[in-house]
């Protein structure tokens, strides 16, 4: 009896369950989907990184990639809603489903690869070493072995400067890295180049410096997502496509930086 109950069990799964079955790693995969039906794109950002995600004078959110994301989810038929994070826990928010994506100026890089997928870039940066005005040590990237260099703990960034063989202190963010670095406690921090053009037009009294850039190692960035949502992948890619056709992408980009980033 026990037999033939698994194997009529079996034959009904083989008849009729198991197509049903079949569908729901899909279906469950389709974030698109339950983002259309919420009428919400859920972003974690970290809103203290100018000029990509920060707040201004009057506290609101705002940035590069919060002005890309809100275009985005325009374009998804959806409104955009930031979730705020530290860096560090910024893209494991994905795992727990706090949000849909991450905009953070997020360099693709191979590890992140083998988990999370990525839209196209939407935005091309290039290291540089910052240091004090008054530093005459640090003029490349070599220089930086035995020194103290600041940076986010998981950042691209904090890998060069590993690999570089200086002992990385770790912050919370560039604002943190740079206090530390006007402060002496590190010799240098390694970082955006355009966070740093847009840090010393905002503080020009800041007596820092570019010491070296990697102008060979263009560092594209783009939206984090979890791995397996095709449909959503191809939906933000014709998205950050239509903004550029249409010059919505150059607009928030000439806003920001006076020139096309993403190239």
């Amino acid at each position: 009896m026990k037999f033939s109950f698994i194997r009529s069990l079996r034959s009904l799964l083989l008849a009729g369950l198991l197509p049903a079955f079949a569908a729901t790693p899909a279906f469950a995969g389709d974030d698109l989907a339950q983002i259309k039906s919420s009428g919400v794109l859920r972003i974690g950002t970290e809103g203290t990184y100018a000029p990509f995600t920060y707040h201004d004078a009057t506290g609101e959110l705002t940035g590069f990639d919060v002005e890309i994301g809100q275009a985005i989810a325009q374009r998804l038929g959806v409104k955009a809603q930031f979730v705020e994070g530290k860096w560090d826990g910024l893209i494991a928010g994905l795992d727990v489903n706090r949000y849909d994506a991450v905009m953070n100026e997020v360099g693709i890089t191979d590890a992140r690869k083998v988990k999370y997928d990525f839209s196209t870039p939407y935005i091309i940066s290039h290291p540089v070493i910052i240091v004090r005005a008054d530093n005459t040590t640090i003029k490349s990237f070599d220089d930086l072995k035995g020194k103290k260099a600041s940076g986010s703990l998981t950042s691209n960034y904090s890998q060069i400067i590993r690999d570089h063989g200086a002992e990385l202190v770790p912050v919370q963010g560039f604002d943190e890295a740079l206090a530390l670095l006007t402060s002496g406690r590190v010799d240098a921090t390694v970082n955006d180049s355009l966070s740093f053009l847009d840090f010393k037009k905002h503080r020009p009294d800041v007596k820092v410096k570019i010491a070296a850039t990697d102008s060979s190692a263009g560092a594209p960035s783009a939206m984090l997502i979890r791995k397996g949502n095709p449909q959503l992948q191809e939906a933000i890619d014709k998205a950050l496509a239509d903004m550029k056709a249409d010059g919505t992408y150059i607009k928030i980009s000439d806003k920001y930086f006076g020139k096309d980033v993403s190239r």
